[in-house]
């Protein structure tokens, strides 16, 4: 397959056996990622390229089927990328990622599941709990905050390349190569709490901003191994895709991933498997960023639609999520209408709005009870997270908050 086309966007999807010997999976990832000359005309004059897999989970409650990961990209899928990189460029080449779970168990080394196959390559790892943080203007002002905490060594690179396991989520219905740049956000004291974004309304919107920030110039998803249903949990959906797939847009590639998966990337909220909040492709390509329209990509592909059956869990009836949604938008907006007297009481601090009251704060915005169980009496009202500080450096975008209630409106 050579690229020869004029479209924007690139995407392969190659067929490759799960059973596999690693010599093979190295063809196929040769096979997915060679013809995408614009990624490596980037990749061979980059210095330094930081590399975010999807790898971390305390290594005991790890998945495995038919000796993949089912939740994470398998070691040979990575092997393969790593040969392939060591072959075609001459950067300093470094994976990096926050790895949250290891911090929150007590052992970061023991939930960074690609060590193994890094030392193999002789390719450090970045602790990124551990990594200084500057806060960073997206390009063009973002669409849900202006600027977010970036790690310094991911600052320091020339590029960046997304290396993702294929698969549902139960929160934002798919977790391709966009979500996974989610792990390279800087968690407290430096940065924000990981619940902050991981929010209704503002989680598809900050992805979105994610992408344009970092814009990975190599994209990967591995599918031989996947799981639907969701990213976590008891492990009981697994997929057999054979597949990788690559490209050199991550709105794009996902577009791609998440038709393969039989979804409809152009769909929305409450479009399955976008049950709880938008999606957040659509969003990204709808303010100027990659594609959803497969049309507009030059997507070649040895495997066919649907690679499997996927679908995401439901875990809410469908009016509790609208008022979830809604009281969320209602609460964003009432912060902004009364800034100043929620200043003068609480600022320096994270707060919980629900129904115009706060009902929690706290300095470092650690929740150690569940808004589930925070929310009291009233369950079907959100609770809107918010750092309380006077000069709102992150420069939230209020406005998105007045077209959620018109869609919720429009919804219903």
């Amino acid at each position: 397959m050579v690229e020869t086309s004029s479209k924007a966007y690139h995407v392969r999807a190659v067929h490759c056996d799960y059973r596999s010997s690693d010599e093979e999976v190295y063809q196929a990832m040769k096979r997915a990622v060679m013809p995408l000359d614009r990624a490596w005309e980037k990749l061979r004059k980059a210095r330094r390229i930081a590399i975010k897999f999807n790898q971390d989970w305390v290594a005991d409650r790890v998945i495995m089927h038919q000796g993949h990961r089912q939740q994470l990209v398998s070691d040979q899928a990575a092997r393969a990328l790593l040969r392939i990189l060591r072959e075609e460029t001459h950067a300093e080449l470094f994976a990096v990622d926050v790895g949250v779970e290891g911090i929150w168990h007590g052992d970061p080394e023991g939930s960074t599941n690609i060590l193994p196959v890094l030392r193999e390559f002789d390719v450090p790892f970045v602790y990124g709990h551990r990594d200084k943080v500057a806060w960073v203007q997206v390009p063009g002002g973002g669409l849900m905050f202006e600027k977010y905490p970036v790690l310094q060594s991911v600052l320091d690179a020339d590029e960046v390349i997304s290396v993702q396991k294929l698969k549902n989520h139960q929160f934002m219905g798919i977790t391709l190569c966009l979500k996974n740049l989610f792990g390279l956000m800087p968690i407290e004291p430096e940065g924000r709490p990981r619940w902050y974004y991981h929010h209704l309304v503002r989680m598809p919107y900050m992805l979105a901003d994610l992408g344009r920030l970092y814009n990975p110039a190599l994209n990967v998803l591995d599918a031989m191994v996947t799981q639907a249903g969701m990213e976590w949990g008891p492990g009981d959906h697994p997929r057999i895709c054979n597949a990788l797939i690559a490209g050199d847009q991550v709105i794009a590639t996902d577009a791609c991933g998440a038709y393969l998966m039989g979804h409809d990337p152009q769909a929305d909220w409450y479009t399955p498997p976008f049950h709880r909040d938008r999606n957040a492709l659509l969003i990204a390509a709808q303010n100027g960023f990659g594609t959803v329209n497969l049309d507009e990509i030059d997507f070649q592909t040895e495997v066919q639609a649907p690679l499997g059956e996927f679908f995401s869990r439901i875990t809410d009836p469908f009016e509790t999520v609208v008022s979830w949604r809604r009281t969320t938008a209602e609460q964003g907006l009432f912060y902004r209408d009364h800034r100043k007297e929620i200043e003068a009481k609480y600022a320096g601090q994270y707060i919980l709005l629900q129904m115009g009251e706060v009902r929690w704060s706290d300095p470092q915005g650690v929740l150690r009870q569940s808004r589930r169980v925070l929310s009291g009496a009233h369950p079907e009202q959100a609770m809107w997270l918010k750092y309380v500080d006077p000069e709102e450096t992150e420069g939230e975008h209020f406005e998105v908050y007045e077209r959620t209630l018109q869609e919720v409106k429009e919804k219903i």
